[in-house]
């Protein structure tokens, strides 16, 4: 057999030399069985195996959870519906947290409650006196800075006056006048009694008008104090106080719904300096009324309530345009740019009246007493006669 030439090199259509291809064609090839090697098992040990459990156990229960919280969850959280909270009640509602009239299921609401029959009768009217409200507006033209407005009604003929009375105002100090209502009906209730006490603390401290404030703290009063004083004496921080004892501002708003008033409200613990707490000429008459005239309280508290209403220190409003012999029984307000009167008349000759008086007036301008006076004797006047 010719010896191949292993230096020449035929390409073939598959590259491959002369060499590869005779020697592949003439040399018989031997098929290899591969080696099987078998593969050790290495037999873990009992310690091993439970070192492998524990550690697998902290990284899937420790490990991976406070990465997970720490690192992954904030960039990918995993609702993002809850990423982003909107209150939408708020958005409703955006006055609800301090405009409100009831609490409802740890909500405020402004949609007043209904009652059947409301427990204060309404005011029954005959006819207006037209000279007598005349003389008032002729009044006013004269104080043009102040915006009053004035109910008067008189028992006998039921005659009344009506001058923006059913509007609201900032009800100042005279806003305690439902609060010691509501009072005398709770201890007519039974929730407590004129002898029980209470500490005085200091969020319970008020300023503007009233010396409790200035009291020492710790000391217990009566409930019978705290009611003189806030009527005697305008004292806030009493105020506060009794307002607490029964249940807070909400307490006192449910019961003027009871009584059927539609706009008199607290919305401010006292000193309310901003006129939120509100009420109108003709609701506040409409509560001396019944005070007066229903049996919405007994005896015993009215004769209680008109001794503190008949010991006002304030004498310079309603008062002042009264003679001597003339019985006052009411309570004041002034808050700077509000000031106001309000209580029942009686003449030495038997003739009894409500009046309300509330102005509107540049700040502690004095104009607003002049003409709450003037309009007091203007209404004596037209009544007693």
């Amino acid at each position: 057999m010719p010896r191949p030439n292993y230096n020449r090199a035929v390409e073939t259509d598959l590259y491959t030399s002369m060499y590869e291809q005779y020697y592949f064609k003439n040399t018989p090839v031997r098929k290899v069985k591969p080696i099987k090697r078998k593969k050790k098992q290495q037999k873990k040990s009992q310690l091993a195996k439970i070192i492998t459990y524990i550690f697998s156990a902290i990284m899937l229960f420790y490990v991976f959870p406070f990465s997970f919280r720490t690192f992954i969850a904030d960039v990918f959280p995993a609702n993002t519906k809850n990423a982003l909270k909107i209150d939408y009640y708020n958005l409703l509602y955006p006055t609800h947290n301090y405009l409100y009239k009831n609490l409802f299921l740890g909500k405020h609401i402004i949609k007043e409650t209904q009652y059947k029959k409301p427990i204060m009768f309404d005011i029954e009217e005959s006819y207006e006196r037209t000279g007598l409200k005349n003389n008032l507006l002729a009044l006013s033209e004269e104080y043009k800075r102040i915006k009053p407005a004035v109910y008067v009604w008189e028992y006998d003929g039921k005659s009344y006056v009506n001058i923006n009375a059913d509007e609201a105002y900032p009800a100042a100090s005279i806003i305690k006048v439902p609060v010691l209502i509501e009072m005398f009906r709770e201890i007519e209730n039974g929730k407590f009694s004129l002898d029980d006490t209470m500490i005085l603390e200091d969020y319970y401290r008020a300023s503007g008008s009233g010396k409790l404030q200035y009291s020492q703290g710790g000391i217990a009063h009566s409930m019978d104090y705290l009611a003189r004083i806030m009527i005697e004496n305008s004292d806030n921080s009493s105020t506060n106080m009794i307002m607490a004892k029964m249940g807070g501002m909400p307490a006192v708003n449910r019961a003027m719904n009871r009584w059927g008033l539609k706009t008199t409200r607290v919305n401010t613990w006292l000193p309310d300096l901003e006129g939120t707490n509100v009420t109108t000429a003709r609701e506040m008459a409409k509560m001396f009324y019944n005070l007066d005239t229903s049996t919405m309280l007994s005896s015993e508290s009215k004769r209680r309530i008109g001794d503190y209403l008949g010991h006002v220190k304030n004498n310079r409003l309603l008062q002042a345009g009264l003679p001597k012999d003339a019985i006052l029984l009411h309570k004041t307000g002034d808050i700077g740019f509000m000031l106001g009167d309000a209580g029942i008349v009686k003449t030495p000759n038997g003739k009894k009246y409500i009046v309300v008086i509330l102005a509107k007036r540049p700040y502690n301008n004095f104009q607003g007493k002049e003409f709450i006076v003037k309009a007091s004797k203007i209404i004596y006047n037209n009544i007693s006669i």
